[in-house]
Protein backbone atom coordinates (compact mmCIF):
# COMPACT_ATOMS: atom_id res chain seq x y z
CA UNK A 1 0.00 0.00 0.00
CA UNK A 2 1.10 3.73 -0.98
CA UNK A 3 1.92 6.13 1.61
CA UNK A 4 1.45 9.64 1.41
CA UNK A 5 1.93 12.68 3.65
CA UNK A 6 -1.81 14.87 2.60
CA UNK A 7 -5.07 14.11 2.31
CA UNK A 8 -5.06 16.10 -1.23
CA UNK A 9 -1.93 13.62 -2.23
CA UNK A 10 -3.92 10.62 -0.53
CA UNK A 11 -6.50 11.71 -3.41
CA UNK A 12 -4.29 12.51 -6.14
CA UNK A 13 -2.42 9.29 -5.72
CA UNK A 14 -4.99 6.91 -5.18
CA UNK A 15 -6.39 8.58 -9.26
CA UNK A 16 -3.26 8.47 -10.52
CA UNK A 17 -2.50 4.78 -9.71
CA UNK A 18 -5.64 3.28 -10.89
CA UNK A 19 -5.73 1.82 -14.49
CA UNK A 20 -9.18 3.39 -16.54
CA UNK A 21 -12.02 1.54 -16.79
CA UNK A 22 -14.80 1.92 -19.32
CA UNK A 23 -16.91 3.48 -16.31
CA UNK A 24 -16.71 6.50 -13.96
CA UNK A 25 -14.70 5.37 -10.84
CA UNK A 26 -16.32 6.26 -7.49
CA UNK A 27 -13.36 7.72 -5.25
CA UNK A 28 -14.28 5.87 -2.23
CA UNK A 29 -12.45 6.38 1.71
CA UNK A 30 -11.91 4.17 4.70
CA UNK A 31 -11.20 6.14 8.41
CA UNK A 32 -9.62 3.43 10.71
CA UNK A 33 -10.28 4.17 14.29
CA UNK A 34 -7.68 2.53 17.29
CA UNK A 35 -8.19 2.98 20.85
CA UNK A 36 -11.90 2.97 20.70
CA UNK A 37 -14.43 0.30 21.24
CA UNK A 38 -17.30 0.43 19.27
CA UNK A 39 -19.20 -2.08 21.00
CA UNK A 40 -19.80 0.44 23.40
CA UNK A 41 -23.22 2.37 22.44
CA UNK A 42 -21.51 5.68 23.74
CA UNK A 43 -18.70 5.15 20.91
CA UNK A 44 -20.85 4.20 18.33
CA UNK A 45 -20.87 6.67 15.35
CA UNK A 46 -24.28 7.01 13.79
CA UNK A 47 -23.97 10.42 11.33
CA UNK A 48 -25.16 11.35 7.99
CA UNK A 49 -22.83 14.35 6.51
CA UNK A 50 -23.88 16.52 3.48
CA UNK A 51 -20.91 16.43 0.87
CA UNK A 52 -20.31 20.25 0.49
CA UNK A 53 -19.57 19.47 -3.57
CA UNK A 54 -22.04 16.88 -3.88
CA UNK A 55 -21.15 13.07 -4.67
CA UNK A 56 -21.98 13.90 -8.25
CA UNK A 57 -22.39 10.29 -9.24
CA UNK A 58 -26.18 9.58 -9.75
CA UNK A 59 -28.05 7.88 -6.65
CA UNK A 60 -31.23 6.83 -7.08
CA UNK A 61 -33.58 7.98 -4.95
CA UNK A 62 -37.23 6.67 -4.13
CA UNK A 63 -40.17 8.41 -2.87
CA UNK A 64 -42.73 6.66 -0.81
CA UNK A 65 -46.07 9.26 -1.19
CA UNK A 66 -49.76 9.88 -2.28
CA UNK A 67 -51.56 12.59 -4.13
CA UNK A 68 -50.27 16.15 -3.93
CA UNK A 69 -46.93 14.79 -2.78
CA UNK A 70 -46.67 12.37 -5.50
CA UNK A 71 -47.47 14.71 -8.59
CA UNK A 72 -44.73 17.24 -7.47
CA UNK A 73 -42.52 14.28 -7.17
CA UNK A 74 -42.68 13.82 -10.76
CA UNK A 75 -39.27 13.94 -12.77
CA UNK A 76 -37.51 15.03 -9.36
CA UNK A 77 -37.07 11.50 -8.20
CA UNK A 78 -36.17 7.53 -10.01
CA UNK A 79 -39.30 5.63 -8.42
CA UNK A 80 -42.81 6.34 -6.61
CA UNK A 81 -44.35 4.24 -4.39
CA UNK A 82 -47.88 4.38 -3.29
CA UNK A 83 -49.42 3.50 0.09
CA UNK A 84 -50.96 0.58 -2.54
CA UNK A 85 -47.38 -0.42 -3.22
CA UNK A 86 -45.69 -0.56 0.19
CA UNK A 87 -48.48 -2.58 0.96
CA UNK A 88 -47.67 -4.99 -1.32
CA UNK A 89 -44.12 -5.00 -0.89
CA UNK A 90 -45.06 -5.85 2.74
CA UNK A 91 -46.34 -9.44 1.74
CA UNK A 92 -43.35 -10.14 -0.77
CA UNK A 93 -40.19 -10.07 0.76
CA UNK A 94 -38.00 -10.88 -1.90
CA UNK A 95 -39.76 -8.21 -4.25
CA UNK A 96 -38.86 -5.51 -0.60
CA UNK A 97 -35.17 -6.71 -0.69
CA UNK A 98 -35.10 -5.80 -4.72
CA UNK A 99 -36.04 -2.32 -4.03
CA UNK A 100 -33.63 -2.12 -0.75
CA UNK A 101 -30.82 -2.93 -3.18
CA UNK A 102 -31.90 -1.08 -6.03
CA UNK A 103 -32.03 2.25 -4.34
CA UNK A 104 -29.71 4.40 -2.56
CA UNK A 105 -31.75 6.87 -0.67
CA UNK A 106 -35.63 6.47 0.16
CA UNK A 107 -37.94 9.76 1.23
CA UNK A 108 -41.07 9.42 2.75
CA UNK A 109 -44.03 11.57 3.02
CA UNK A 110 -44.12 12.13 7.09
CA UNK A 111 -47.70 10.79 8.16
CA UNK A 112 -46.71 7.39 6.37
CA UNK A 113 -43.71 6.43 7.72
CA UNK A 114 -45.45 4.11 10.25
CA UNK A 115 -46.53 2.17 7.21
CA UNK A 116 -43.16 2.41 5.98
CA UNK A 117 -41.97 0.75 9.75
CA UNK A 118 -44.30 -1.72 9.28
CA UNK A 119 -44.03 -2.95 5.65
CA UNK A 120 -40.03 -2.04 5.32
CA UNK A 121 -38.54 -1.18 8.35
CA UNK A 122 -37.10 -5.16 8.73
CA UNK A 123 -35.36 -4.64 5.24
CA UNK A 124 -34.51 -0.65 5.11
CA UNK A 125 -33.09 -0.64 8.55
CA UNK A 126 -30.65 -2.99 8.91
CA UNK A 127 -29.23 -1.14 5.66
CA UNK A 128 -29.21 1.90 7.07
CA UNK A 129 -31.87 3.04 4.31
CA UNK A 130 -34.66 4.14 6.28
CA UNK A 131 -36.39 7.44 4.89
CA UNK A 132 -35.98 10.76 5.24
CA UNK A 133 -39.37 11.64 6.41
CA UNK A 134 -40.79 15.25 4.46
CA UNK A 135 -43.99 16.81 4.88
CA UNK A 136 -47.11 15.82 2.79
CA UNK A 137 -47.48 19.86 1.98
CA UNK A 138 -43.74 20.85 1.38
CA UNK A 139 -43.91 23.43 -1.63
CA UNK A 140 -40.89 22.14 -3.32
CA UNK A 141 -39.27 18.64 -2.76
CA UNK A 142 -36.12 19.68 -5.10
CA UNK A 143 -34.11 20.77 -2.50
CA UNK A 144 -34.18 18.25 -0.09
CA UNK A 145 -34.01 15.80 -3.04
CA UNK A 146 -30.38 17.08 -3.84
CA UNK A 147 -29.59 17.16 -0.44
CA UNK A 148 -30.49 13.51 0.59
CA UNK A 149 -28.73 12.67 -3.33
CA UNK A 150 -25.61 14.37 -1.76
CA UNK A 151 -25.51 12.72 1.64
CA UNK A 152 -23.47 10.05 2.90
CA UNK A 153 -23.78 7.71 5.82
CA UNK A 154 -21.20 7.07 8.57
CA UNK A 155 -21.88 3.93 10.87
CA UNK A 156 -19.25 2.04 12.74
CA UNK A 157 -19.68 -2.11 12.57
CA UNK A 158 -18.53 -2.94 15.87
CA UNK A 159 -15.47 -3.60 17.92
CA UNK A 160 -13.92 -6.19 15.75
CA UNK A 161 -14.25 -3.68 12.88
CA UNK A 162 -12.85 -0.31 13.65
CA UNK A 163 -13.57 1.05 10.02
CA UNK A 164 -16.01 3.35 8.30
CA UNK A 165 -15.82 3.45 4.49
CA UNK A 166 -17.54 6.63 2.80
CA UNK A 167 -18.02 7.79 -0.93
CA UNK A 168 -16.58 11.43 -1.45
CA UNK A 169 -17.32 11.68 -5.27
CA UNK A 170 -16.17 10.30 -8.32
CA UNK A 171 -12.78 10.35 -10.67
CA UNK A 172 -13.53 12.87 -12.81
CA UNK A 173 -14.50 15.68 -10.10
CA UNK A 174 -11.83 18.54 -9.34
CA UNK A 175 -9.19 17.40 -6.92
CA UNK A 176 -10.16 20.64 -4.85
CA UNK A 177 -13.83 19.23 -4.71
CA UNK A 178 -13.06 15.61 -3.43
CA UNK A 179 -10.68 17.13 -0.83
CA UNK A 180 -13.28 19.43 0.94
CA UNK A 181 -15.90 16.64 0.78
CA UNK A 182 -13.26 14.57 2.14
CA UNK A 183 -12.36 17.02 5.14
CA UNK A 184 -16.31 17.54 6.07
CA UNK A 185 -16.11 13.97 6.70
CA UNK A 186 -13.20 13.88 8.52
CA UNK A 187 -14.61 16.47 11.05
CA UNK A 188 -17.73 15.53 11.23
CA UNK A 189 -16.27 12.01 12.39
CA UNK A 190 -13.66 13.99 14.64
CA UNK A 191 -16.48 15.67 16.39
CA UNK A 192 -18.08 12.47 17.34
CA UNK A 193 -14.54 11.00 18.84
CA UNK A 194 -13.84 11.63 22.75
CA UNK A 195 -9.96 11.57 21.59
CA UNK A 196 -10.32 13.48 18.23
CA UNK A 197 -7.57 12.92 15.88
CA UNK A 198 -5.81 10.14 18.60
CA UNK A 199 -8.56 7.91 17.85
CA UNK A 200 -7.79 7.62 14.17
CA UNK A 201 -4.87 5.48 12.88
CA UNK A 202 -5.22 6.68 9.29
CA UNK A 203 -7.33 7.03 6.45
CA UNK A 204 -7.49 5.33 3.11
CA UNK A 205 -8.13 6.20 -0.54
CA UNK A 206 -8.93 4.29 -3.49
CA UNK A 207 -10.98 4.25 -7.03
CA UNK A 208 -13.56 1.53 -7.34
CA UNK A 209 -11.07 -0.76 -8.80
CA UNK A 210 -7.80 0.78 -7.89
CA UNK A 211 -4.97 0.45 -5.12
CA UNK A 212 -5.05 1.92 -1.65
CA UNK A 213 -3.08 4.78 -0.73
CA UNK A 214 -2.64 5.64 2.96
CA UNK A 215 -2.55 9.02 4.62
CA UNK A 216 -1.50 8.99 8.20
CA UNK A 217 -1.79 13.22 8.69
CA UNK A 218 -5.05 14.41 8.63
CA UNK A 219 -4.26 17.96 9.62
Amino acid sequence: MEEVQSIREGIEKAISLAKKRKFTQTVDMAINFRNIDFSKPDNRLKLDVVLPKGIKKHRKVALIAKDELASKAKGLVDRIITPEELEELGKDRKAAKRLANEFDVFIAEAPLMPLVGKYLGQVLAPRGKMPTPVPPTIPNLEPIVRRVRNTVQIRSKGKYLPVVHVPIGTEDMPIEDLEENARAVINAVLDKLPQREANIRDVVFKLTMGPAVRVKNIA
